[in-house]
């Protein structure tokens, strides 16, 4: 029995003893035909489920590369005592882990199919999304100009779903431990 009810009771009882007038209008209600059938108690509504944790689209490229290429790796290691040569040969194994990652989850290619230093129209109305005017611009589009960047498109998203622990939502990549 909820409190609520018994509240009503306590209510009901005090005030019939205290009132005349509240104890006809409580007898009326009790005895009379206007009173509804008496319904079964509502179960209490389940808690919905948790919701997995949702990792940022930012931080699963990020993780991505770390894992595939050590990207983080290379760029937070301080260069200035290494020689070109160095940094140069450690530069080919990031480049390529990186390029296959993209590749992966992104298929890039030219969103452009002209040659750069080859001409190419540019329609109107201008879309600063795909076109990036530089140079003498003047006037309106549409505009014709050397190719200075073809730019890229990716024809797919697939990034990774996070699986992990929503405590470890922020993590780019592990701790590894070499266990003798």
């Amino acid at each position: 029995m909820g409190m609520g009810r018994i509240g009503v009771a306590f209510r009901a009882f005090f005030g019939a003893l205290g009132s005349g007038a509240t104890a006809e209008r409580l007898q009326q209600a009790l005895s009379g035909p206007g009173l509804p059938a008496p319904q079964a108690e509502k179960p209490a509504p389940k808690p919905a489920a948790p919701k997995p944790p949702q990792r940022s689209d930012a931080l699963a490229l990020l993780s991505a590369l770390q894992r595939e290429a050590r990207f983080v790796d290379f760029l937070m290691e301080p260069l200035d005592d290494y020689s070109d040569q160095q940094v140069g040969a450690a530069t080919r194994d990031v480049h390529r882990g990186c390029r296959d990652v993209v590749q992966r989850m992104f298929a890039v290619k030219p969103l452009l199919d002209t040659e750069e230093g080859q001409a190419v129209d540019v329609p109107a109305p201008l879309d600063p999304d795909r076109y990036r005017m530089v140079g003498n611009v003047t006037g309106e589009p549409p505009y014709r100009g050397a190719l200075a960047h073809a730019g890229w498109i990716a024809e797919h998203v697939q990034l990774p779903s996070w699986k992990g622990q929503r405590e470890s939502i922020n993590v780019v990549a592990p701790a590894e431990v070499e266990l003798d």
